[in-house]
């Protein structure tokens, strides 16, 4: 084969392998490499459906005990979440203005960050509200086989009893959060 004819053959696998990679990039952001965008999906379960109580404890940035338990009563949103997630950054001022009802307590799940850099999301964003940092996984193992996390962030919304009453699967609406939050109040039958 003549030399030009080599570079000809060069050319074109580089051009193939360098057309295939760009395809296999991310658009944006939420496409990133490590990155799992929820579609919004909810999903309800009624109070004769809702499995076991969610037994789910661990240790906030500050270094504090938290336990689901000691919310018991009230209905809990457990939020996971990452200071670099979009999405959690866009639903952070909603998840505050949620975690000032009075009949509702939220506990984020974070296992990417390390504490330097949760407590700086905690004080842009005004959060007042507990994170178990799950750094460890120990956290998001506690909630295997009652429900599954496929994507950041991911809600669960627990009733009075602790057990899983909705499940949001990437960012949703605040309204929606309410009304999901509403209907888990309501009494089981």
């Amino acid at each position: 084969m003549r030399r030009s004819a080599r570079y000809v053959v060069i050319a074109a696998i580089v051009l193939a392998v360098v057309l295939w990679l760009a395809g296999c990039a991310p658009g944006d952001a939420v496409e990133s490499p490590g990155y799992v965008s929820g579609d919004g999906t909810v999903t309800e379960w009624g109070p004769n459906e809702r499995g076991e109580v969610v037994d789910l404890s661990g240790t906030s940035f500050e270094g504090d005990a938290v336990d689901v338990a000691d919310y018991r009563g009230q209905v809990v949103l457990i939020n996971t979440w990452y200071a670099a997630c979009p999405p959690c950054r866009a639903e952070a001022p909603e998840l505050v203005a949620l975690d000032a009802r009075d009949d509702v307590q939220l506990i984020g799940l974070n296992s990417r960050d390390d504490a330097a850099t949760a407590e700086a999301f905690q004080r842009t964003f005004s959060v007042e509200y507990p994170s178990i940092d799950d750094g460890d996984g120990k956290a998001t193992a506690q909630l295997q086989g009652l429900v599954a996390i496929n994507a950041v962030p991911t809600t669960l919304v627990l009733d009075p009893e602790g057990r899983v009453a909705a499940r949001a699967v990437g960012r949703v609406e605040a309204s929606t959060l309410e009304a999901l939050i509403d209907a888990a109040a309501e009494p089981s039958l």
